[in-house]
């Protein structure tokens, strides 16, 4: 591992990103292992750490070119902090469905990134918290403030945030035991058949594209996850349905549903920005792109929340309308079908 440029000076370095690469990973040079994991990272951003020495591969800084084998651990290191700990208190809108001095719960709109991140360093809902709350927040196992779960970017819906230290350690055990109800509504590509049912296999990392996650039947890869599901609307090429999670895995309900062949309608990384199902009509080709525009994003909203008070033990039970984007598409929806030749 010789030939790295490597600053003598530096005598501390903070870990911005650390991978593992997972069982049956093949060996994979480190530049291209990198670019599946970070989003919005270049190829020639990378190449450029490592010459500085800030690729790290198991305790050593190593070339663009160094190949990276199943279990080693690999990491990016800077002079500087992650960016996501300079956290600024930002005065930006939310939607506070309720608040108490132990915690609150907030609609977040669709669009809003839950915490900052890679490429995401302000107008995140933890901006938004600090800026309301005006004062410090306890910081969960990953050292972001107040947050006990998250939803994705692009996902709205109902989130609760703690603002005391009895409050986070409370309700992350709810969370562990399984015991806090959650509720989404989704509009998925297909007819679903059943009534209801429930998708269990492991979520982890897809071994093609390290920005999806992938479901492993045999348990072999992931996290144990189970979603539950019940048929709300039968919309001809498309469903309503609602998931009830009894786990909580990154892109649980979005991997669960394409896995059992049902995408969530327009959600561009599992595919479902595509027509799926449906006709080969130009008008129902231009009916269905009219559609993704009216919605924008992928069509999950978190609609319910429920779980008991950390300070009182009362039963706390929220919910959050449909936001007026996926409204609108399912609204088109149900006129398709409507009208459409029989």
């Amino acid at each position: 591992m010789s030939g790295i440029e490597v600053n003598p000076e530096l005598n501390e370095l903070h870990e911005h990103y650390l991978f593992e690469a997972a069982k049956g990973q093949e060996p994979l040079r480190v530049d291209k292992f990198l670019m599946n994991f970070i989003e919005n990272a270049t190829r020639n951003k990378i190449q450029q750490a490592a010459k500085n020495g800030n690729i790290w591969v198991d305790g050593h800084p190593v070339k663009s070119n160094f190949k990276v084998k199943s279990g080693q651990k690999v990491q990016v290191l800077f002079e500087h902090p992650p960016h996501e700990f300079l956290l600024i208190a930002e005065d930006i809108p939310l939607n506070v469905v309720y608040e108490d001095e132990h915690l609150m719960v907030v609609n977040k709109k669709a669009g809003m990134v839950v915490h900052p991140g890679h490429g995401n360093y302000s107008g995140t809902l933890v901006n938004a918290v600090l800026h309301h709350v005006k004062e410090e927040l306890p910081m969960n196992s990953s050292d972001r403030p107040g947050l006990v779960h998250r939803i994705d970017k692009d996902t709205s819906g109902l989130l609760v945030v703690a603002k005391t230290e009895l409050a986070m350690t409370h309700l992350a055990k709810q969370f562990l035991d399984k015991t806090i109800e959650r509720k989404y509504i989704a509009l998925v590509w297909g007819d679903v058949q059943e009534e209801s049912g429930t998708i269990e296999g492991h979520i982890g990392r897809s071994l093609k594209n390290r920005l999806q996650m992938d479901v492993y039947e045999d348990g072999s890869m992931g996290k144990h996850a189970i979603t539950h599901f019940t048929k709300m609307e039968s919309l001809g090429y498309v469903s309503l349905i609602s998931c009830r999670l009894e786990t909580g895995r990154t892109h649980q309900i979005r991997a669960h549903m394409k896995h059992i062949g049902h995408p969530l309608f327009n959600d561009e990384r599992y595919g479902g920005n595509r027509i799926l199902k449906g006709t080969s009509f130009t008008k129902y080709k231009q009916f269905v792109e009219n559609t993704f525009k009216l919605l924008s994003r992928q069509a999950l909203h978190a609609e319910s929340l429920g779980f008991i008070h950390p300070h009182s033990g009362e039963k706390m039970h929220f919910t959050a309308e449909l936001p007026e984007d996926f409204s609108a598409c399912l609204t088109k929806w149900r006129e398709y079908i409507q009208n459409r030749p029989l």
